[in-house]
């Protein structure tokens, strides 16, 4: 809690002084002074450990729109953030999607679990040959758009006190070319990020021509993981390239029935470039995804581990229980947020 005391301290004698200036100068001053622009600002840097979220996380707000992204943010208290593609994508023109990404998701895990009838068939199938048409489309977007309003972009979120250390695109398929997965990258360098984030593709000629792409662009590729963590999980990718990197999922690390899981924060915490955080229970427990503080991720123990090693890497908040009734995303976020500030008083 340093960090955020020394900065309200700050933050009331600046406006002490600034509502004087104001009182005498009149109206005239009211849009003109930067210092103005600068109240209310969020810090999330907690006695040295930066805590972001992923955008991800509000995906159940009404307006997804770059705009409205950055106010959930901000109204949240989060000052650092892996921001998804497509607010950043919308911002700068990307095409209106036309498929139901809810309805074609939903429907490919069911086809992943073995549950979709006949009818179900019919209709992924309908909706894959329209995704198929759009990435055509968005493909030949990328191509041919200016990538000036990434600058924009990142200006509008650092004038409001918001870093951008990650940056997700869908442009790091299997399916996306040399070009595209480029794209993504020049993107994420013009946004201020240090590195992207994937799925793990669980294919070492993936993650090797991904590699030599992120070396090429010189920024790096993080791999995020689901129950399909392991110790070892990236030790492949780790080998192929100097610019292949962690994205761990310690919540999904847990309920992936791995015992150890500060372990491999210890072990690998050179190749982490960001750590996701949620409160997950181990496979005896039914692998729940619960308010922090009652599953069975070591959550506090883990940012007690950054905060005493000095690891750089933010932890970065991925909500993903559910909101309870008159709640909403931003006040779940809060809470997230309030749980590290009290771990790491």
């Amino acid at each position: 809690m340093k960090t955020r005391k020394l900065s309200r301290r700050k933050f009331l004698g600046t406006s002490a002084m600034a509502t004087a200036g104001l009182s005498l100068a009149g109206p005239s001053l009211f849009g003109a002074p930067s210092i103005i622009s600068s109240w209310n600002k969020p810090n999330s840097l907690i006695n040295g450990v930066q805590i972001g979220t992923i955008t991800y996380s509000f995906r159940s707000m009404p307006d997804q729109s770059a705009e409205a992204t950055l106010q959930y943010v901000v109204d949240s208290g989060i000052s650092a953030i892996e921001l998804m593609g497509d607010p950043a994508e919308s911002f700068v023109g990307k095409p209106e999607n036309p498929v139901d990404r809810r309805a074609f998701y939903g429907l490919m895990r069911a086809k992943r679990d073995g549950e979709l009838s006949a009818d179900q068939q019919k209709e992924l199938a309908d909706l894959q040959s329209q995704m198929d048409s759009y990435n055509k489309q968005l493909a030949e977007w990328r191509r041919k758009m200016s990538m000036d309003g990434f600058t924009k972009l990142k200006k509008m979120y650092n004038d409001a006190g918001v870093h951008i250390y990650a940056f997700k695109s869908s442009a790091f398929r299997p399916d996306n070319t040399d070009d595209e997965i480029e794209w993504g990258m020049k993107a994420a360098k013009l946004l201020g990020a240090s590195h992207v984030t994937v799925e793990h593709p669980s294919d070492d000629a993936q993650t090797l021509r991904l590699g030599n792409l992120a070396k090429k662009n010189k920024i790096y590729m993080a791999y995020h993981g689901h129950e399909q963590q392991t110790p070892t999980l990236w030790d492949t990718a780790l080998k192929q390239s100097d610019y292949n990197a962690l994205n761990l999922d310690l919540g999904h690390y847990v309920a992936a029935g791995n015992t150890d899981p500060l372990g491999i924060i210890k072990e690998k915490h050179h190749h982490i470039k960001s750590m996701h955080l949620k409160d997950r229970q181990t496979p005896d427990n039914g692998k729940g995804n619960l308010p922090w503080g009652k599953g069975d991720t070591p959550i506090k123990e883990a940012l007690h581990l950054m905060h005493n090693r000095k690891y750089k890497f933010p932890g970065t908040i991925e909500l993903e229980y559910e909101i309870p009734e008159g709640s909403n995303a931003v006040e779940e976020v809060k809470k997230c947020l309030a749980y590290c500030e009290k771990v790491l008083a």
